[in-house]
């Protein structure tokens, strides 16, 4: 029982992104192992998250257990800071779905059981106005952990907000043009693979299919690095968030 991960408990080098990688790769009693292993984890994250404990016979530990094997399916240890980080904002975005569909519906019964002092209308009115304020806080929370993890993302590669405040370009065209470079970065495979793997753009290969000159290349390029992590990146809520002011 949990023999894969004992074993990686006594092998300094094996961690649990390790198993996260194996498990990915097919092997179903790693990912068995992992799974059994990381119920702590699990219940505390989905505890936190919906702000009341929740053990094993809870519906929202059965969404933690799929967005914790979402999770492990889909992590990218060259893009993502950690796998804990990575499975705490899976885990967090499969519950909040939950939470707000659940929320909908009950209060969509409601609208329809009025008492006697007020209308079916206003009862609609008010679970509405009270829905939509649930879901603002929960977008504008998930944004604020977006930003958190695109900062130790940014960090990864000695890139900082203050950085990208200093470097920005200030003029919209020149804006447009880095941009549209860090979307070819981006979208190219072997580029996009260059930057993960050396931490720096293949300015040379980029020069050749732009009309930019390397010094240009080069000034921007805390910029365009930042914005290609960011294009490729899960963070939904933060890029619809930054949609028409980082260009």
């Amino acid at each position: 029982m949990l023999l894969s991960i004992i074993q990686g408990l006594f092998k300094p080098k094996l961690n649990i992104t390790e198993l996260a990688k194996k498990a990915k790769a097919g092997n179903e009693e790693v990912m068995n192992d992992l799974l059994s292993f990381s119920k702590p984890f699990m219940k505390k994250t989905a505890s936190y998250i919906c702000k009341r404990p929740i053990d094993e016979h809870d519906e929202e530990y059965s969404i933690t257990i799929l967005g914790f094997h979402e999770a492990v399916m889909s992590f990218n240890p060259e893009e993502n800071a950690s796998f804990q980080t990575f499975a705490h904002l899976i885990i967090k975005r499969r519950l909040i779905d939950y939470i707000r569909k659940e929320t909908a519906r009950k209060d969509q019964l409601l609208s329809l059981e009025p008492n006697e002092d007020d209308s079916s209308e206003q009862h609609f009115l008010f679970n509405e106005k009270s829905i939509y304020t649930y879901e603002e806080k929960q977008r504008s929370a998930t944004r604020k952990e977006e930003l958190l993890i695109y900062r130790e993302l940014l960090s990864g590669f000695n890139l900082s907000f203050e950085d990208l405040t200093k470097t920005s370009p200030k003029h919209v065209d020149a804006r447009k043009t880095a941009f549209h470079i860090a979307q070819i970065v981006a979208d190219h495979e072997e580029f996009y693979n260059y930057l993960l793997k050396n931490k720096r753009l293949p300015l040379k290969e980029i020069e050749s299919l732009v009309e930019v000159s390397r010094k240009t290349l080069e000034r921007h390029r805390k910029y365009i690095i930042a914005v290609v992590l960011l294009l490729n990146s899960d963070f939904i809520y933060l890029k619809d968030y930054v949609k028409g002011e980082i260009i």
